[in-house]
């Protein structure tokens, strides 16, 4: 329902600032930084808990693992799993994956450090594997 709310204020906006397009990028870019935006405030008024990761270690976001070659997992399953992340680590990964931001941008749209980005991010891949990992699990027993 959220995300109906936010995509119909979206299209009201872009439809009432119809003339502050300059053209400058594509229709659908700029449409869709509008979408972006009241998604985001829309999760800011929630007040949504981003991590702080300032004292962790400055390499903690290289730290990858990779034990999953073996699996494969359908877009239904991968979706399902976003949609049971924690709000802040859902935001950051749909940013960043889906929405091609960088994370010094992240950063900037969020109100954090490009530090808590990259570790939210690499946090929110943590724990969608292990979700993951759990529906195969269900899915199999």
């Amino acid at each position: 329902m959220d995300a109906e709310d936010v995509l119909q204020d979206s299209f009201l906006s872009a439809f009432k600032n119809l003339k502050s397009y300059k053209g400058t990028a594509s229709f659908g870019s700029w449409l869709k930084r509008i979408v972006v935006n009241n998604a985001i405030n829309l999760a800011k008024k929630r007040r949504l808990d981003l991590e702080s990761m300032d004292d962790v270690g400055e390499y903690d976001e290289l730290v990858e693992v990779r034990e999953d070659n073996d699996l494969s997992y359908d877009v239904k399953m991968v979706t399902e799993g976003i949609s049971r992340l924690p709000d802040g680590y859902r935001l950051v990964l749909t940013l960043y994956l889906l929405e091609g931001y960088d994370h010094k941008e992240i950063a900037e749209i969020l109100g954090i450090t490009e530090s808590t980005s990259k570790s939210q991010f690499n946090r929110s891949k943590k724990k969608l594997r292990e979700i993951l990992r759990e529906e195969l699990k269900y899915a199999a027993g």
